[in-house]
């Protein structure tokens, strides 16, 4: 998993409540099982014209001209703006491994739905959960300005807006350590590689019969 530490992104603000994990990743695409690859099916239904199915070229299907990932000015962005209930439906992991490889390494909004937020930590993505008032400045100045970036600083727990104004956000320690040090579940289970190998070689000591011996 990708470390965290500091991001200068652009921001992309989609002014859309309950957007969910459907919409964010359409089902038809969940019989992969690698977390790569998923980036140019990233709302999908909304952002192109015609249907789309696993294994096609995407890159000739049609573009919605109309739905903000098409815009030019909003390319590359990797903050991603949401309103209420960001993330709610069902629980497909993949939701999160299509906004991180579209290249959005946060997200923020008002509220998320508790498997996406959680999701989002293991696979190095940073949710980040902000009053109400404080999201709608951010929608009305990101519209407003073209190439409008957010400075987000996840050690110190701070966004910085382009006028320097630095806005506060809550990030549980253990999440904030995992993310800081690139460490998903996999990657918290081999910190104790010496200790699982030394159980395993007193294991086949104690009960050789369990290993196919003695």
């Amino acid at each position: 998993m990708k470390k965290f530490t500091v991001l200068d992104g652009l921001v992309m603000p989609l002014d859309r409540p309950n957007v969910d994990t459907d919409a964010i990743i359409p089902k038809q695409y969940l019989k992969s099982v690698q977390r790569s690859g998923f980036g140019p099916n990233l709302f999908d239904d909304w952002r192109y014209l015609d249907p789309g199915e696993p294994g096609q070229d995407h890159s000739q299907r049609r573009l919605n001209p109309d739905f903000i990932l098409n815009q030019p000015r909003y390319q590359g962005a990797q903050i991603l703006l949401g309103r209420e209930n960001f993330g709610c439906g069902s629980s497909r992991e993949h939701a999160v491994w299509a906004l991180e490889d579209a290249g959005f390494r946060v997200v923020m909004a008002t509220s998320f739905a508790d498997i996406f937020f959680n999701n989002c930590f293991k696979n190095g993505v940073l949710p980040i959960v902000l009053p109400a008032a404080v999201m709608d400045r951010l929608f009305a100045d990101s519209e407003a300005t073209e190439g409008y970036r957010l400075v987000v600083d996840l050690e110190a727990q701070t966004i910085t807006t382009p006028d320097g104004t630095t806005i506060a956000f809550e990030v549980d320690p253990f999440r904030k350590y995992c993310l800081l040090n690139g460490l998903d579940d996999i990657g918290l289970t081999l910190q104790h590689a010496d200790d699982i190998r030394a159980y395993e070689t007193r294991r086949r000591q104690e009960a050789p019969w369990l290993f196919g011996a003695g």
